[in-house]
């Protein structure tokens, strides 16, 4: 199993800017660490907000920590629809003409005039991995995923080499159930 890789579903989350974070949480509230996650340096943190679109609301959705320069939700594209946002496909951190919700949390609210977004599939690497694997950054790559029933090979996965990450591939909880991925579910990397 050396040569394939997890497969992780990524449910719908938030990641704040400071400011942001203290209009939500009050002046100088810091992140409570609920949880480690397998990127080295992230966490899930134990603060929820609601995100609200014209439809409707999503309630008690996580934000993902430490703090980011950006505030940025990222949902699947059936949470974007049932709540009537726009979430074009997009690499963390691409937010610029993204869709807009409003955010709430205990102490206050934040419209976000862009930053929802819907994760484009990808394949945390370090270095040596990319070695191993034979790919190189923003390299886009397919995973074949062999799941009972279920199989499913994915495209246009694109690839992010640095040293603070851990090897995993993220997909959404769409992606996911179309997969019928679980807990302990792995990948192969196809070149194309």
């Amino acid at each position: 199993m050396a040569q394939d890789i997890l497969v992780e579903t990524s449910a719908r989350h938030v990641h704040v800017s400071k400011a942001d974070l203290y209009t939500l949480f009050g002046e100088g509230y810091v992140l409570t660490n609920k949880k480690d996650l397998s990127q080295p340096g992230q966490f899930a943190c134990e603060e929820r907000v609601d995100i609200v679109g014209p439809k409707r609301t999503l309630a008690n959705v996580s934000i993902l920590g430490p703090i980011r320069n950006a505030t940025q939700v990222e949902l699947s594209l059936t949470d974007a629809r049932s709540i009537g946002v726009t979430a074009p496909i997009r690499e963390s951190g691409d937010i610029q003409g993204s869709g807009a919700c409003k955010i709430v949390g205990p102490k206050g609210e934040v419209e976000i005039s862009e930053g929802v977004i819907a994760a484009k599939r990808h394949i945390h690497m370090t270095p040596a991995d990319a070695a191993t694997y034979n790919v190189q950054d923003k390299e886009i790559v397919k995973v074949e995923i062999n799941t009972d029933g279920r199989a499913l090979t994915f495209d246009d996965v694109v690839v992010r080499v640095s040293e603070k990450f851990a090897l995993a591939m993220h997909i959404d909880t769409d992606e996911s159930n179309a997969a019928g991925c679980g807990r302990e579910t792995y990948g192969t990397l196809i070149k194309k």
